[in-house]
């Protein structure tokens, strides 16, 4: 179960898995325990909670959304959210409704305001551009996910299964901009995977060192 607890841990390891693209070259490459100096990189983590927010299946039809990672303001949204807890989380600030409660125990260790890489900052502007154009729809979900809004403009085939394009090419563009940010922070993020040791490099590969 993902908290605010493990937050931070649980964005890694995904990202650790999903960041990297599975070529030949790297296919035989092993995950291991990491040595510890994830734990002082707090730009890596932080990369890695963007990479997440922005990459992922939650879908607001299964229960309340925590994920969205902007405030209403910044989204020109037309109602409040269920859940401000990402964006009380990113910005450190106690947004308060009934889940607030979700950071009683950790709320001093938890609100500091976290920084974010150049790379980040940008997919952050991509998303933020893509969210605000779903939500001047006239048919809009107010607590939407990412997952949400793909399906909202992309919709369904005959099978069931999630088109890979939109009939809306504004759309398109959008979330071809924020994709292709999100390829930059990946990259960014891959050599660390290796320096702390998720990964090990089974042959010598790009700038990664054999281990």
């Amino acid at each position: 179960m993902i908290s605010i607890e493990n937050l931070i841990v649980v964005s890694i390891y995904f990202t650790v898995r999903k960041c990297i693209e599975h070529i030949w070259l790297i296919n035989q490459d092993q995950f291991l325990y990491p040595n510890n100096g994830w734990k002082t990189d707090y730009e890596f983590q932080n990369d890695c909670l963007t990479y997440t927010l922005f990459n992922n299946n939650i879908q607001s039809k299964y229960g309340v959304n925590h994920w969205i990672p902007f405030s209403e303001n910044e989204i020109n949204a037309s109602d409040k959210f269920d859940s401000h807890f990402m964006i009380s989380y990113i910005s450190g600030k106690l947004i308060p409704n009934r889940y607030s409660i979700l950071f009683e125990q950790k709320e001093n260790k938890i609100f500091a305001k976290r920084d974010f890489s150049s790379e980040a900052k940008k997919v952050f502007d991509a998303g933020r551009e893509l969210w605000r154009y779903y939500h001047v729809q006239p048919k809009h979900n107010v607590n939407a996910s990412l997952y949400d809004i793909r399906e909202h403009f992309q919709g369904r085939n005959d099978k069931g299964k999630m088109n890979n394009k939109s009939d809306n090419e504004t759309y398109n563009e959008l979330i071809g901009i924020l994709r292709s940010k999100l390829k930059i922070l990946s990259k960014k993020i891959e050599p660390k995977v290796y320096e702390y040791g998720f990964l090990r490099g089974i042959i010598c590969h790009g700038s990664f060192s054999c281990r």
